[in-house]
């Protein structure tokens, strides 16, 4: 038997891939939101006193994603969201927040593959995957983009953190001094951009800069908190404005008459956090207190536990999205895998996605998915998660291995009852670990970090 080419073989998967979406269908356009630092008891659909009615409802008509894992800090997991592949597979700045630019020059990003399918690609809000605007998303697939280029921004001064990136507010690469609430503007410009005529789909990405420190909201949101304290009326208001923005973005959708033919996607980019302190210019105080929550689950932001890397997610499109709650794991790599494949982008050779297509999960087309391994590395450990089981390691300590799917929180470590299952785990993470870069690209050598 002749040996058939794997590229051929990835691209036929594609057009195969297809059949779900018939010829002369249109294709849908694409709503991608990204909160910030969102814990996982921060929702209502969690059981959370915090206000999100428009998400719930969103969860309550989709899918919710009960095992929806990412990366458990920012950059790293917007790298393997915007690639399709594992964060480590593009160097070591990547695997920690970071001001470098992400993927080197001519990286088939999601939004490239997206433009290549044939769709309007635009990005409002928070990019941090290169801080200057010469590494800005207008360089990598979006053909307007605007909001933040570094992290997380005061929400009034829209400043980052003293340093060569304290200023970056841009509009597709120009640098701007605007007035108004940072959560506002992102969605006062994604609202503009969807309530546009357009001649073909559209993919738009929401990254807000909600919920990161520094907290704060406009009244008319801390005021649905009234007579708590001071921090649970920021943060609660932080939570309901992000939430309200996402409200408005559905209620223009069904006014325009593109709601039936919009997937939304909605995930967290990773567990909520404890921290309270604001290294950010502006005069937004910090909380007394950290309100953030990602009980029952172990953990918070940074950390491998479930807290800090499994967080609330959803999708929902209507009439072709039924209401039900995938329990399979998933994880921010999969969208580019799945979301190109809806759009019909055909690759010119093998992505070589580590993400896979979880479309079939979505549908319910695929009920049982065989047991799947997926990869979370951080700068000195990292996290296996395959079939029932989840190994952590660290330069710091010894492994830690849970039965994922019987022990979800994390309580009990079977590391020293089962060596031989620690020991078959760090072989795969070994293994794993071959394909990553290990080395600072030459041309960021030198750059600020």
């Amino acid at each position: 038997m002749k040996t058939v080419n794997k590229t051929v073989l990835i691209v036929l998967g594609w057009i195969v891939g297809l059949s779900a979406f018939a010829a002369g269908q249109a294709k849908p356009n694409i709503l991608l939101i990204v909160a910030d630092d969102l814990g996982w008891a921060d929702v209502g659909w969690h059981g959370s006193a915090l206000k999100t009615p428009h998400m719930d409802s969103l969860v309550k008509a989709g899918v919710e994603l009960d095992r929806h894992y990412v990366q458990p800090v920012c950059t790293p997991t917007r790298t393997a969201l915007m690639s399709g592949r594992w964060t480590s597979r593009w160097g070591p700045h990547v695997l920690n927040p970071s001001n470098l630019r992400a993927f080197p020059p001519g990286t088939t990003t999601l939004a490239v593959a997206m433009r290549e399918a044939g769709y309007e690609t635009f990005l409002a809000g928070k990019w941090h995957l290169g801080s200057l605007p010469k590494w800005g998303p207008n360089h990598f697939g979006f053909e307007h983009s605007y909001g933040s280029l570094a992290g997380a921004v005061d929400p009034a001064s829209h400043q980052y953190r003293k340093g060569p990136y304290l200023k970056s507010w841009h509009r597709d690469g120009t640098l701007l001094d605007e007035e108004g609430n940072a959560t506002e503007l992102i969605a006062k410009q994604a609202l503009e951009w969807i309530g546009r005529k357009h001649d073909k789909p559209w993919f738009i990405y929401v990254p807000f800069q909600a919920v990161h420190i520094p907290i704060d909201a406009p009244e008319r949101y801390k005021n649905l908190y009234g007579g708590q304290s001071d921090d649970v009326r920021r943060y609660g208001g932080f939570v309901s404005q992000l939430d309200a923005k996402i409200g408005e973005f559905v209620s223009l959708l069904e006014k325009s008459g593109q709601r039936d033919n919009t997937l939304i996607v909605f995930t967290s980019d990773n567990g909520g956090t404890p921290v309270t302190a604001n290294g950010y210019v502006g005069d937004t105080p910090p909380l007394k207190k950290a309100v953030s929550s990602n009980l029952p689950l172990r953990g918070h932001k940074a950390q491998l536990y479930e807290g800090g890397c499994r967080v609330a997610a959803f999708a929902n499109w209507p009439g072709k999205l039924a209401p039900r709650k995938v329990t399979a794991p998933m994880h921010a790599a999969d969208w580019m895998p799945t979301l190109t494949k809806i759009a019909g982008w055909k690759p010119a050779g093998d992505p070589r996605f580590d993400g896979v297509d979880v479309w079939p999960l979505l549908t319910g087309a695929d009920a049982n998915p065989p047991p799947r391994t997926i990869y979370i590395p951080l700068p000195k450990a990292a996290a296996v998660l395959d079939g029932e089981w989840k190994l952590i390691v660290s330069a710091k300590g010894d492994p830690q291995l849970f039965h994922i799917t019987a022990d979800p929180c994390e309580k009990e470590n079977l590391a020293g009852s089962n060596p031989e299952k620690v020991q078959s785990l760090q072989a795969k993470l070994a293994e794993l670990r071959r394909a990553d870069v290990t080395e600072l690209p030459a041309d960021l050598k030198g750059e600020a970090p």
